[in-house]
């Protein structure tokens, strides 16, 4: 329990200091919120008027120790464009950019690992090297790249699956398939590694003097010990993608986060910025954190190390 409780505490820490930063950043760049809100012909009189009205004539430290406070009563802030609140505009484009992650993640693990044992049970073979040069093009390719290829192949040179929008399963696929081929690409490299190394450990060599199977000692031994790395792995690439989605909605024009973001900084619409920044501070933490109590469940050594 203490070790949960720790690691709530050190979520909440880091998700503040998220908060905090990107406050910072996005209130010192140069350029009026003001006056780009209220036009170039406008009489200064106006602007002010509107700068007193957002709140933006206030000391920054006020306008920082306001904006804790709200987040503290589930209050992110009202949108500088449209005047709604940003909580419900975040919710609306929650939902699609959750599913493009989750699936997309699913393609990485998936891929990642049959192709990881592929490569370590066939190891400097031919299979593996290809695998091996697959994993590599994976993990090079932007996702932008690989995501305007399969808009040409399977969209437009073979007719299978659309290329824009999103509330279908089919408009989901290629998406998630260019946003999980470079998490699937690391995840590979990652298992072959893990495999190779946990084969030379000792406990493995006495299981196979002890006439264990070699099918048995892989799949219940030698995987399990090398999932700790791609287990944290997976966490990291999670938030990876989450944030990569932005370049990704845009390839394929989906509404989500992704848009939203964009959208938000070409307004400059501060509220909108640092609310969907905190929501991905705040998966990616929360995500680290279930990975990190995962451990545990998978590697019973912590555990006794831990008594």
């Amino acid at each position: 329990m203490l070790y949960v409780l720790s690691r709530f505490g050190m979520a909440a820490g880091v998700i503040l200091g998220s908060v905090t930063l990107v406050f910072l950043i996005v209130n010192i760049l140069p350029g009026d919120v003001a006056t780009l809100l209220a036009g170039d012909d406008v009489p200064t009189e106006t602007v002010n008027q509107l700068r007193e009205k957002l709140g933006l004539d206030r000391p920054l430290i006020v306008q920082y120790l306001d904006y804790v406070a709200g987040l503290f009563q589930g209050d992110l802030g009202t949108s500088y464009a449209n005047s709604e609140p940003v909580l419900d505009r975040l919710l609306d484009n929650l939902g699609p950019t959750l599913a493009l992650t989750i699936s997309s993640m699913i393609v990485a693990i998936v891929l990642g690992l049959i192709l990881g044992i592929l490569s370590a049970v066939y190891q400097n073979k031919l299979l593996d090297g290809i695998i091996r040069v697959l994993s590599l093009v994976g993990v090079s390719t932007p996702n932008f790249w690989i995501g305007i290829l399969l808009i040409w192949i399977f969209s437009v040179q073979l007719h299978l699956l659309p290329s824009i929008g999103n509330g279908s399963f089919e408009q989901l696929i290629l998406p998630s398939i260019g946003l999980g081929i470079t998490g699937a690409g690391v995840i590979t490299r990652l298992i072959r590694n893990s495999i190779l190394e946990a084969s030379n450990e000792p406990f493995i060599r006495s299981l196979r003097g002890k006439g264990i199977g070699h099918r048995a000692i892989l799949f219940k031994h030698i995987l399990r010990h090398a999932l700790i790395p791609a287990v944290t792995m997976v966490g990291m690439i999670f938030g990876e993608m989450l944030a990569g989605s932005v370049v990704t909605e845009t390839v394929f024009s989906r509404q989500g986060l992704g848009r939203l973001i964009v959208d938000a900084i070409d307004q400059k619409d501060i509220p909108i910025i640092q609310g969907a920044i905190l929501f991905t501070a705040a998966f990616y933490v929360v995500i680290n954190m279930l990975v990190d109590i995962s451990y545990r469940l998978i590697d019973p050594r912590i555990r006794l190390n831990e008594k």
